[in-house]
C-alpha cells in the first residue's frame, strides 16, 4: 500500500497517530492523495460549503507584550485606535445584510471594567438590530471567568483563544515572563464549561519550533476535543523582538505544513469548523482558496473600516488593508466560487461538533 494511503487510513478513525503525522509532515510525495482525503471528509461531513464570518477589528490596543505581534503593548510605531460603538454597529450591519451570517470581533487583550462593560453593551445592541440572528465570535484574548459569562449571556456565543503553541518550553520562549501558558489552557477549559462553541489555534512555523511540536498541537486539538480552529503560517513583523530569530521553514514550506495541518484536522475531527486565515493569503494570492480545497471551510472577509487597517497589522504583508469592505465581500466571494464552492449566505455555519459534543456529553 503507498505510504501516505496507509498513514491516511491510520488517522481516519480519529486517533493522532505519531508516525503518520510525522510521515505527513516530513514528504511532499503524492502529497494530493492527503488533500483529497480531507476534502471528501469536509464534503461528506460538513457540506460543500464556506461559511463567512465578517471580521471586525474594533482596537489594536494590548495589554500583553508578545514577541512575535505586531500590535504588543511595547510596539510605539503604530497608532492606537479603538472603534466607537456607532462604528462597530455599522460593520455588524453590513455583514446582516451582506447575509454573512456570523460577525468576529477582534482586538488587542485587555481585562479592563471600561471595555468589558463596553463590549457587553455593544453585543447587545448587535443582536438586538439584526432580530438576534446575527452571530457573533469574541477574539478578545484572556478574561476572567465572570466576564466570559457576561459577554456570553449578552450574546457571543462562539470564542476563539489562540494558544499559537502546545509546547509549553517554546511558549515560553516566545512570550514575556508574565504570560501563563497554564492560564491560557485554563480559559480553553472555562470557555467550554460555560457553553462557547470553542476555538484555538497555533502559528506554523515559529523560531525554535519543530514538527515534533506541531504533532503535539494536533495531540493537544484531540485531548481538548475542540470545536473550531484557526491555524497559520508564521509571519515576522519587523517591529517584534521574534524578529531576529530566523524560522528552520521557509516562508513557502511553512505554507505548506499549513495546509497539511488543515487537511489533518478535517480527517482527524471531521465535523469541526477551520478557518482558512488570512495569513495564507499573505504568503499565495490563492491561500485562502488552497485552505479551502485542503479541509477548511470557514472564510473571514476583513470588513473594518478601511481608515484603521494599516494599524492592525499583526505580521508584514497583511492583505486587504486598502480595500473596502464591499470589495473585500466581492472578493471572497468570487474567489469562493471560482474552486466550485457554495457560500452559505444568512447561516450562523455553527461547528456540527459543537453540538455532537454537547449531546454525548
Amino acid at each position: 500500500m503507498n505510504k501516505i494511503i496507509s498513514a491516511v487510513k491510520k488517522i481516519e478513525s480519529g486517533n493522532p497517530d505519531k508516525d503518520a503525522l510525522l510521515y505527513l509532515f516530513s514528504t511532499n510525495e503524492d502529497i494530493d492523495i492527503l488533500f483529497s482525503a480531507a476534502y471528501e471528509v469536509k464534503e461528506r461531513y460538513v457540506g460543500k460549503k464556506v461559511y463567512l464570518r465578517g471580521l471586525i477589528e474594533f482596537s489594536n490596543i494590548c495589554k500583553k507584550n508578545c514577541y512575535y505581534c505586531g500590535i504588543r503593548r511595547d510596539n510605539h510605531k503604530i497608532k492606537r485606535y479603538s472603534m466607537n460603538k456607532e462604528e462597530i454597529l455599522e460593520s455588524a450591519i453590513f455583514a446582516y445584510k451582506s447575509g454573512f451570517g456570523s460577525i468576529v470581533l477582534q482586538s488587542g487583550e485587555r481585562d479592563d471594567r471600561d471595555f468589558i462593560n463596553n463590549l457587553v453593551e455593544v453585543i447587545k445592541e448587535i443582536k438586538s438590530i439584526t432580530n438576534n440572528e446575527l452571530g457573533i465570535t469574541l477574539c478578545v484574548g484572556e478574561e476572567k471567568r465572570d466576564d466570559y459569562e457576561k459577554l456570553f449571556e449578552a450574546g457571543a456565543h462562539r470564542y476563539l483563544l489562540r494558544i499559537e503553541t502546545s509546547n509549553e518550553d517554546l511558549y515560553k520562549k516566545i512570550h514575556p515572563e508574565d504570560h501563563s501558558f497554564y492560564n491560557r489552557v485554563e480559559c480553553i477549559k472555562m470557555l467550554k464549561n460555560i457553553g462557547y462553541q470553542t476555538g484555538t489555534g497555533v502559528m506554523i512555523g515559529l523560531p525554535f519550533q519543530t514538527i515534533d511540536d506541531l504533532v503535539s498541537d494536533i495531540v493537544f486539538f484531540v485531548e481538548n476535543d475542540i470545536d473550531m480552529i484557526g491555524m497559520g503560517p508564521y509571519i515576522e513583523h519587523k517591529d517584534t523582538p521574534l524578529f531576529k530569530y530566523n524560522s528552520k521553514f521557509t516562508l513557502k514550506e511553512r505554507f505548506e505544513l499549513t495546509l497539511k495541518m488543515i487537511a489533518i484536522m478535517r480527517i482527524l475531527m471531521k465535523d469541526i469548523n477551520i478557518a482558512s486565515t488570512t495569513a495564507l493569503q499573505a504568503i499565495d494570492p490563492a491561500g485562502r482558496e488552497k485552505g479551502i480545497l485542503a479541509g477548511a471551510n470557514v472564510i473571514m472577509p476583513n470588513i473594518t473600516p478601511l481608515k484603521y487597517r494599516e494599524d492592525y497589522r499583526l505580521y508584514e504583508n497583511k492583505p486587504c488593508i486598502n480595500e473596502n469592505s464591499e470589495d473585500c465581500k466581492d472578493c471572497v466571494l468570487n474567489r469562493i466560487k471560482m474552486i466550485g464552492e457554495s457560500v452559505a449566505l444568512n447561516s450562523l455555519g455553527d461547528p456540527i461538533h459543537y453540538y455532537r459534543r454537547n449531546k454525548e456529553s
